[in-house]
């Protein structure tokens, strides 16, 4: 039979699927989601004021570490971007990206927060003018307050935002792709913990912290944006909301999703990524061209100058003494809100990295969307602002209606009707690629990390989603969706503690890896000079990065001695018995706690068993991802090897 039926057959057999799932996770989860579902429905006021309560623990006791965390993640990753270990390559070394640029750019945009940038792209800058926080001391509704208001949107979808994504993204692909673990949240643990806690009870309730939190986080923003889908429609005066105008267009953005996840990466999801975008730039285009342009295009330039001076007060600001709840309902909000979501974009723009080293992946991830936030935010949401300011007609009975915020914007600017129509069709886009690849990466969390999933599992998850959202939305409405979004936001508190432990366990493996690979420098052997000088030298630019005079003389007649060559060794007196020539010299980082130094000769002598050690050697997996990681590769390279030296000693005692 060929390979192809047979996979497709595989594929859609339940009893196949089922000896595929990882079990302890799988079971857990779906007990988990369909019982605070129907908690949810069935217990209606009850449960939403138990979720309320839940809320405001979250709040008022964990705010801080929230804060906190949020601004360490930002720390981590533009210190894995800037330092040596950006050199990494999330991949074999020979490996090239799989993506292009462009469709890398516009698949993890779509998935991360791009139908948030449409949601709150009005709403939020308009939400904080006329009601910002307490502590900032600016008068409601002013110009002053806008500006104001723009600092707080691009401070809650700017660096901060994409540093959570990274920190779990980043570990996933360096962890599969590079070391050749299962695609799966547990195995950022192992250097810290090891092989078999990782596969024991630990891993697998951090997988299923990680699979409920992204689905009630794709299932909320699913029943949410289909509020404000019907909104426009309604705002257009094209139909009446009503429950089975809710379940069609629940049914309708569930199924797309699901055609999309069948077909996987390359076809559907790249597919709808690359369209989507381009529709959400003609939007901005347009509202850029007809809007006050000019004045559009001074607020971009303020806007990221002002973001970037305010950023280090803000980033650890929590308005302690506030008589106000701005910043739970804000700050704390979105940092919980991305911290749930960072199992599944995390996941995602691992598993779309691949084959891109780790400075490609920070700067990629961390400073090209937070660009393309500030300029969404200041065309949209500068633009609201200038005409609340000047004509005051933004409002609905005098406040914020986020469901309708943008559609009153694009009415005040001519073609309004078609443009209305583009942005709803941006909406169900984004919503539609973000149901696609939360499926995909709940499938992937609930099979124990393979990256090739069943299509069955796919299609399960993918409608779960859907079913979820609709009954929500069908019988307790916008207070069951909020007691939901509650719940996602709550996984976010022992998550948090995962990233942070996260970041310590790939610290020590980057470490290794940065101690573990040399640097070259190009030596050359002058006339009348010899090896050992031309490495002194060679290695002392390297270090001191110039002449190498006073102390940098020093470091250089360390290295040598360090080489096991003399400080100044006998000069040739003549070029013929050297000769000239370069070479190259490999340089290794040293710890100093692995050098002993003889006080009496200078002489430097290496432990090895005190310098950096590999936190995850030894480690084989029989799986794919192993064979197609970088630790597979040289496993495979000194297999091969073997031989050959065997060979090569049986040659040399004949």
């Amino acid at each position: 039979m060929p390979e192809p039926m047979s996979r497709l057959r595989a594929d859609w057999s339940p009893a196949v699927v089922w000896r595929g799932l990882n079990k302890p996770v799988f079971i857990p989860a779906v007990v988990l989601v369909f019982g605070l579902v129907i908690f949810a429905i069935v217990y209606g006021q009850t449960g939403g004021d138990a979720f309320a309560q839940l809320n405001a623990i979250i709040t008022e006791g964990v705010g801080w570490w929230y804060v906190l965390a949020a601004t360490g993640f930002v720390v981590f990753a533009l210190y894995c971007g800037l330092s040596r270990i950006g050199q990494i390559k999330l991949g074999r070394d020979d490996e090239e990206p799989e993506f292009s640029t462009l469709s890398w750019f516009t698949m993890l945009f779509s998935a991360g927060m791009g139908i948030g940038l449409v949601f709150y792209g009005v709403a939020e800058p308009l939400s904080h003018m006329m009601t910002p926080p307490v502590g900032a001391g600016v008068e409601p509704g002013t110009g002053e307050a806008g500006r104001t208001a723009m600092d707080l949107t691009l401070f809650h979808w700017g660096l901060h935002a994409w540093a959570i994504y990274v920190v779990v993204g980043l570990g996933l692909a360096y962890m599969t792709f590079r070391r050749g673990r299962p695609l799966s949240i547990r195995w950022l643990l192992e250097p810290l913990i090891g092989r078999t806690r990782t596969e024991g009870w630990i891993g697998h309730a951090v997988d299923v912290v990680a699979i409920v939190g992204t689905l009630f986080g794709v299932a909320t923003s699913l029943g949410f944006g289909v509020q404000q889908i019907t909104a426009g429609l309604e705002f257009l005066g094209w139909i009446e909301g009503t429950p089975t105008f809710t379940i069609v267009a629940i049914a309708v953005i569930t199924g797309m999703a699901t055609l999309s996840v069948v077909s996987g990466l390359d076809k559907g999801l790249k597919w709808l990524s690359n369209v989507n975008m381009s529709l959400a730039a003609l939007l901005a285009v347009f509202v850029l061209l007809l809007g006050p342009t000019l004045v559009i295009l001074q607020a971009i330039v303020a806007n990221t100058g002002s973001y970037v001076a305010s950023l280090p007060g803000q980033m650890l600001e929590t308005f302690p003494l506030a008589n106000d709840s701005w910043s739970g309902d804000w700050t704390i909000f979105y940092w919980g809100w991305w911290m749930s979501w960072a199992p599944f974009v995390g996941m995602f723009i691992a598993r779309i990295s691949r084959g891109r080293t780790i400075r490609q992946f920070v700067m990629g991830v961390l400073l090209a969307p937070t660009a393309i936030g500030i300029l969404w935010f200041t065309i949209f949401g500068d633009s609201a602002i200038i005409r609340q300011l000047a004509e005051g007609d933004m409002l609905v009975d005098g406040a914020v209606d986020t469901n309708t915020s943008l559609f009153h914007l694009l009415d005040t600017l001519p073609l309004s009707t078609i443009t209305s129509v583009l942005a709803i069709l941006v909406i169900v886009f984004f919503f539609v690629t973000s149901s696609d690849s939360g499926s995909l990466v709940i499938d992937i969390l609930s099979t124990g990390g393979d990256t090739e999933t069943p299509r069955l599992t796919r299609v399960f998850w993918s409608v779960t989603e859907g079913i979820a959202a609709a009954a929500l939305l069908l019988v307790g409405g916008s207070a069951s969706l909020t007691a939901l979004q509650t719940t996602s936001i709550a996984t976010a508190v022992p998550f948090s503690i995962i990233m942070a432990l996260a970041c310590i366990s790939l610290l020590r493996a980057f470490h290794y890896e940065v101690a573990s690979t040399p640097r070259y420098v190009r030596a050359r052997i002058a006339s009348g000079g010899d090896v050992g000088s031309a490495v002194a030298e060679a290695v002392g630019a390297a270090e001191g990065g110039g002449r190498s005079t006073g102390w940098r003389r020093g470091i250089r007649d360390f290295s040598a001695t360090f080489a096991g060559l003399s400080k100044s060794s006998p000069q040739p007196s003549t070029q013929q018995e050297t000769g000239e020539g370069e070479f190259l010299v490999a340089l290794h980082t040293v710890p100093s706690e692995a050098v002993d130094v003889d006080a009496r000769t200078g002489v430097a002598t290496y432990d090895e068993d005190r310098a950096v050690q590999d936190p995850i050697a030894g480690e084989v997996f029989d799986t794919p991802e192993f064979a197609a990681s970088h630790a597979g590769h040289l496993l495979e390279m000194e297999g091969e090897s073997k031989p050959r030296e065997e060979d090569a000693a049986k040659d040399e005692e004949r």
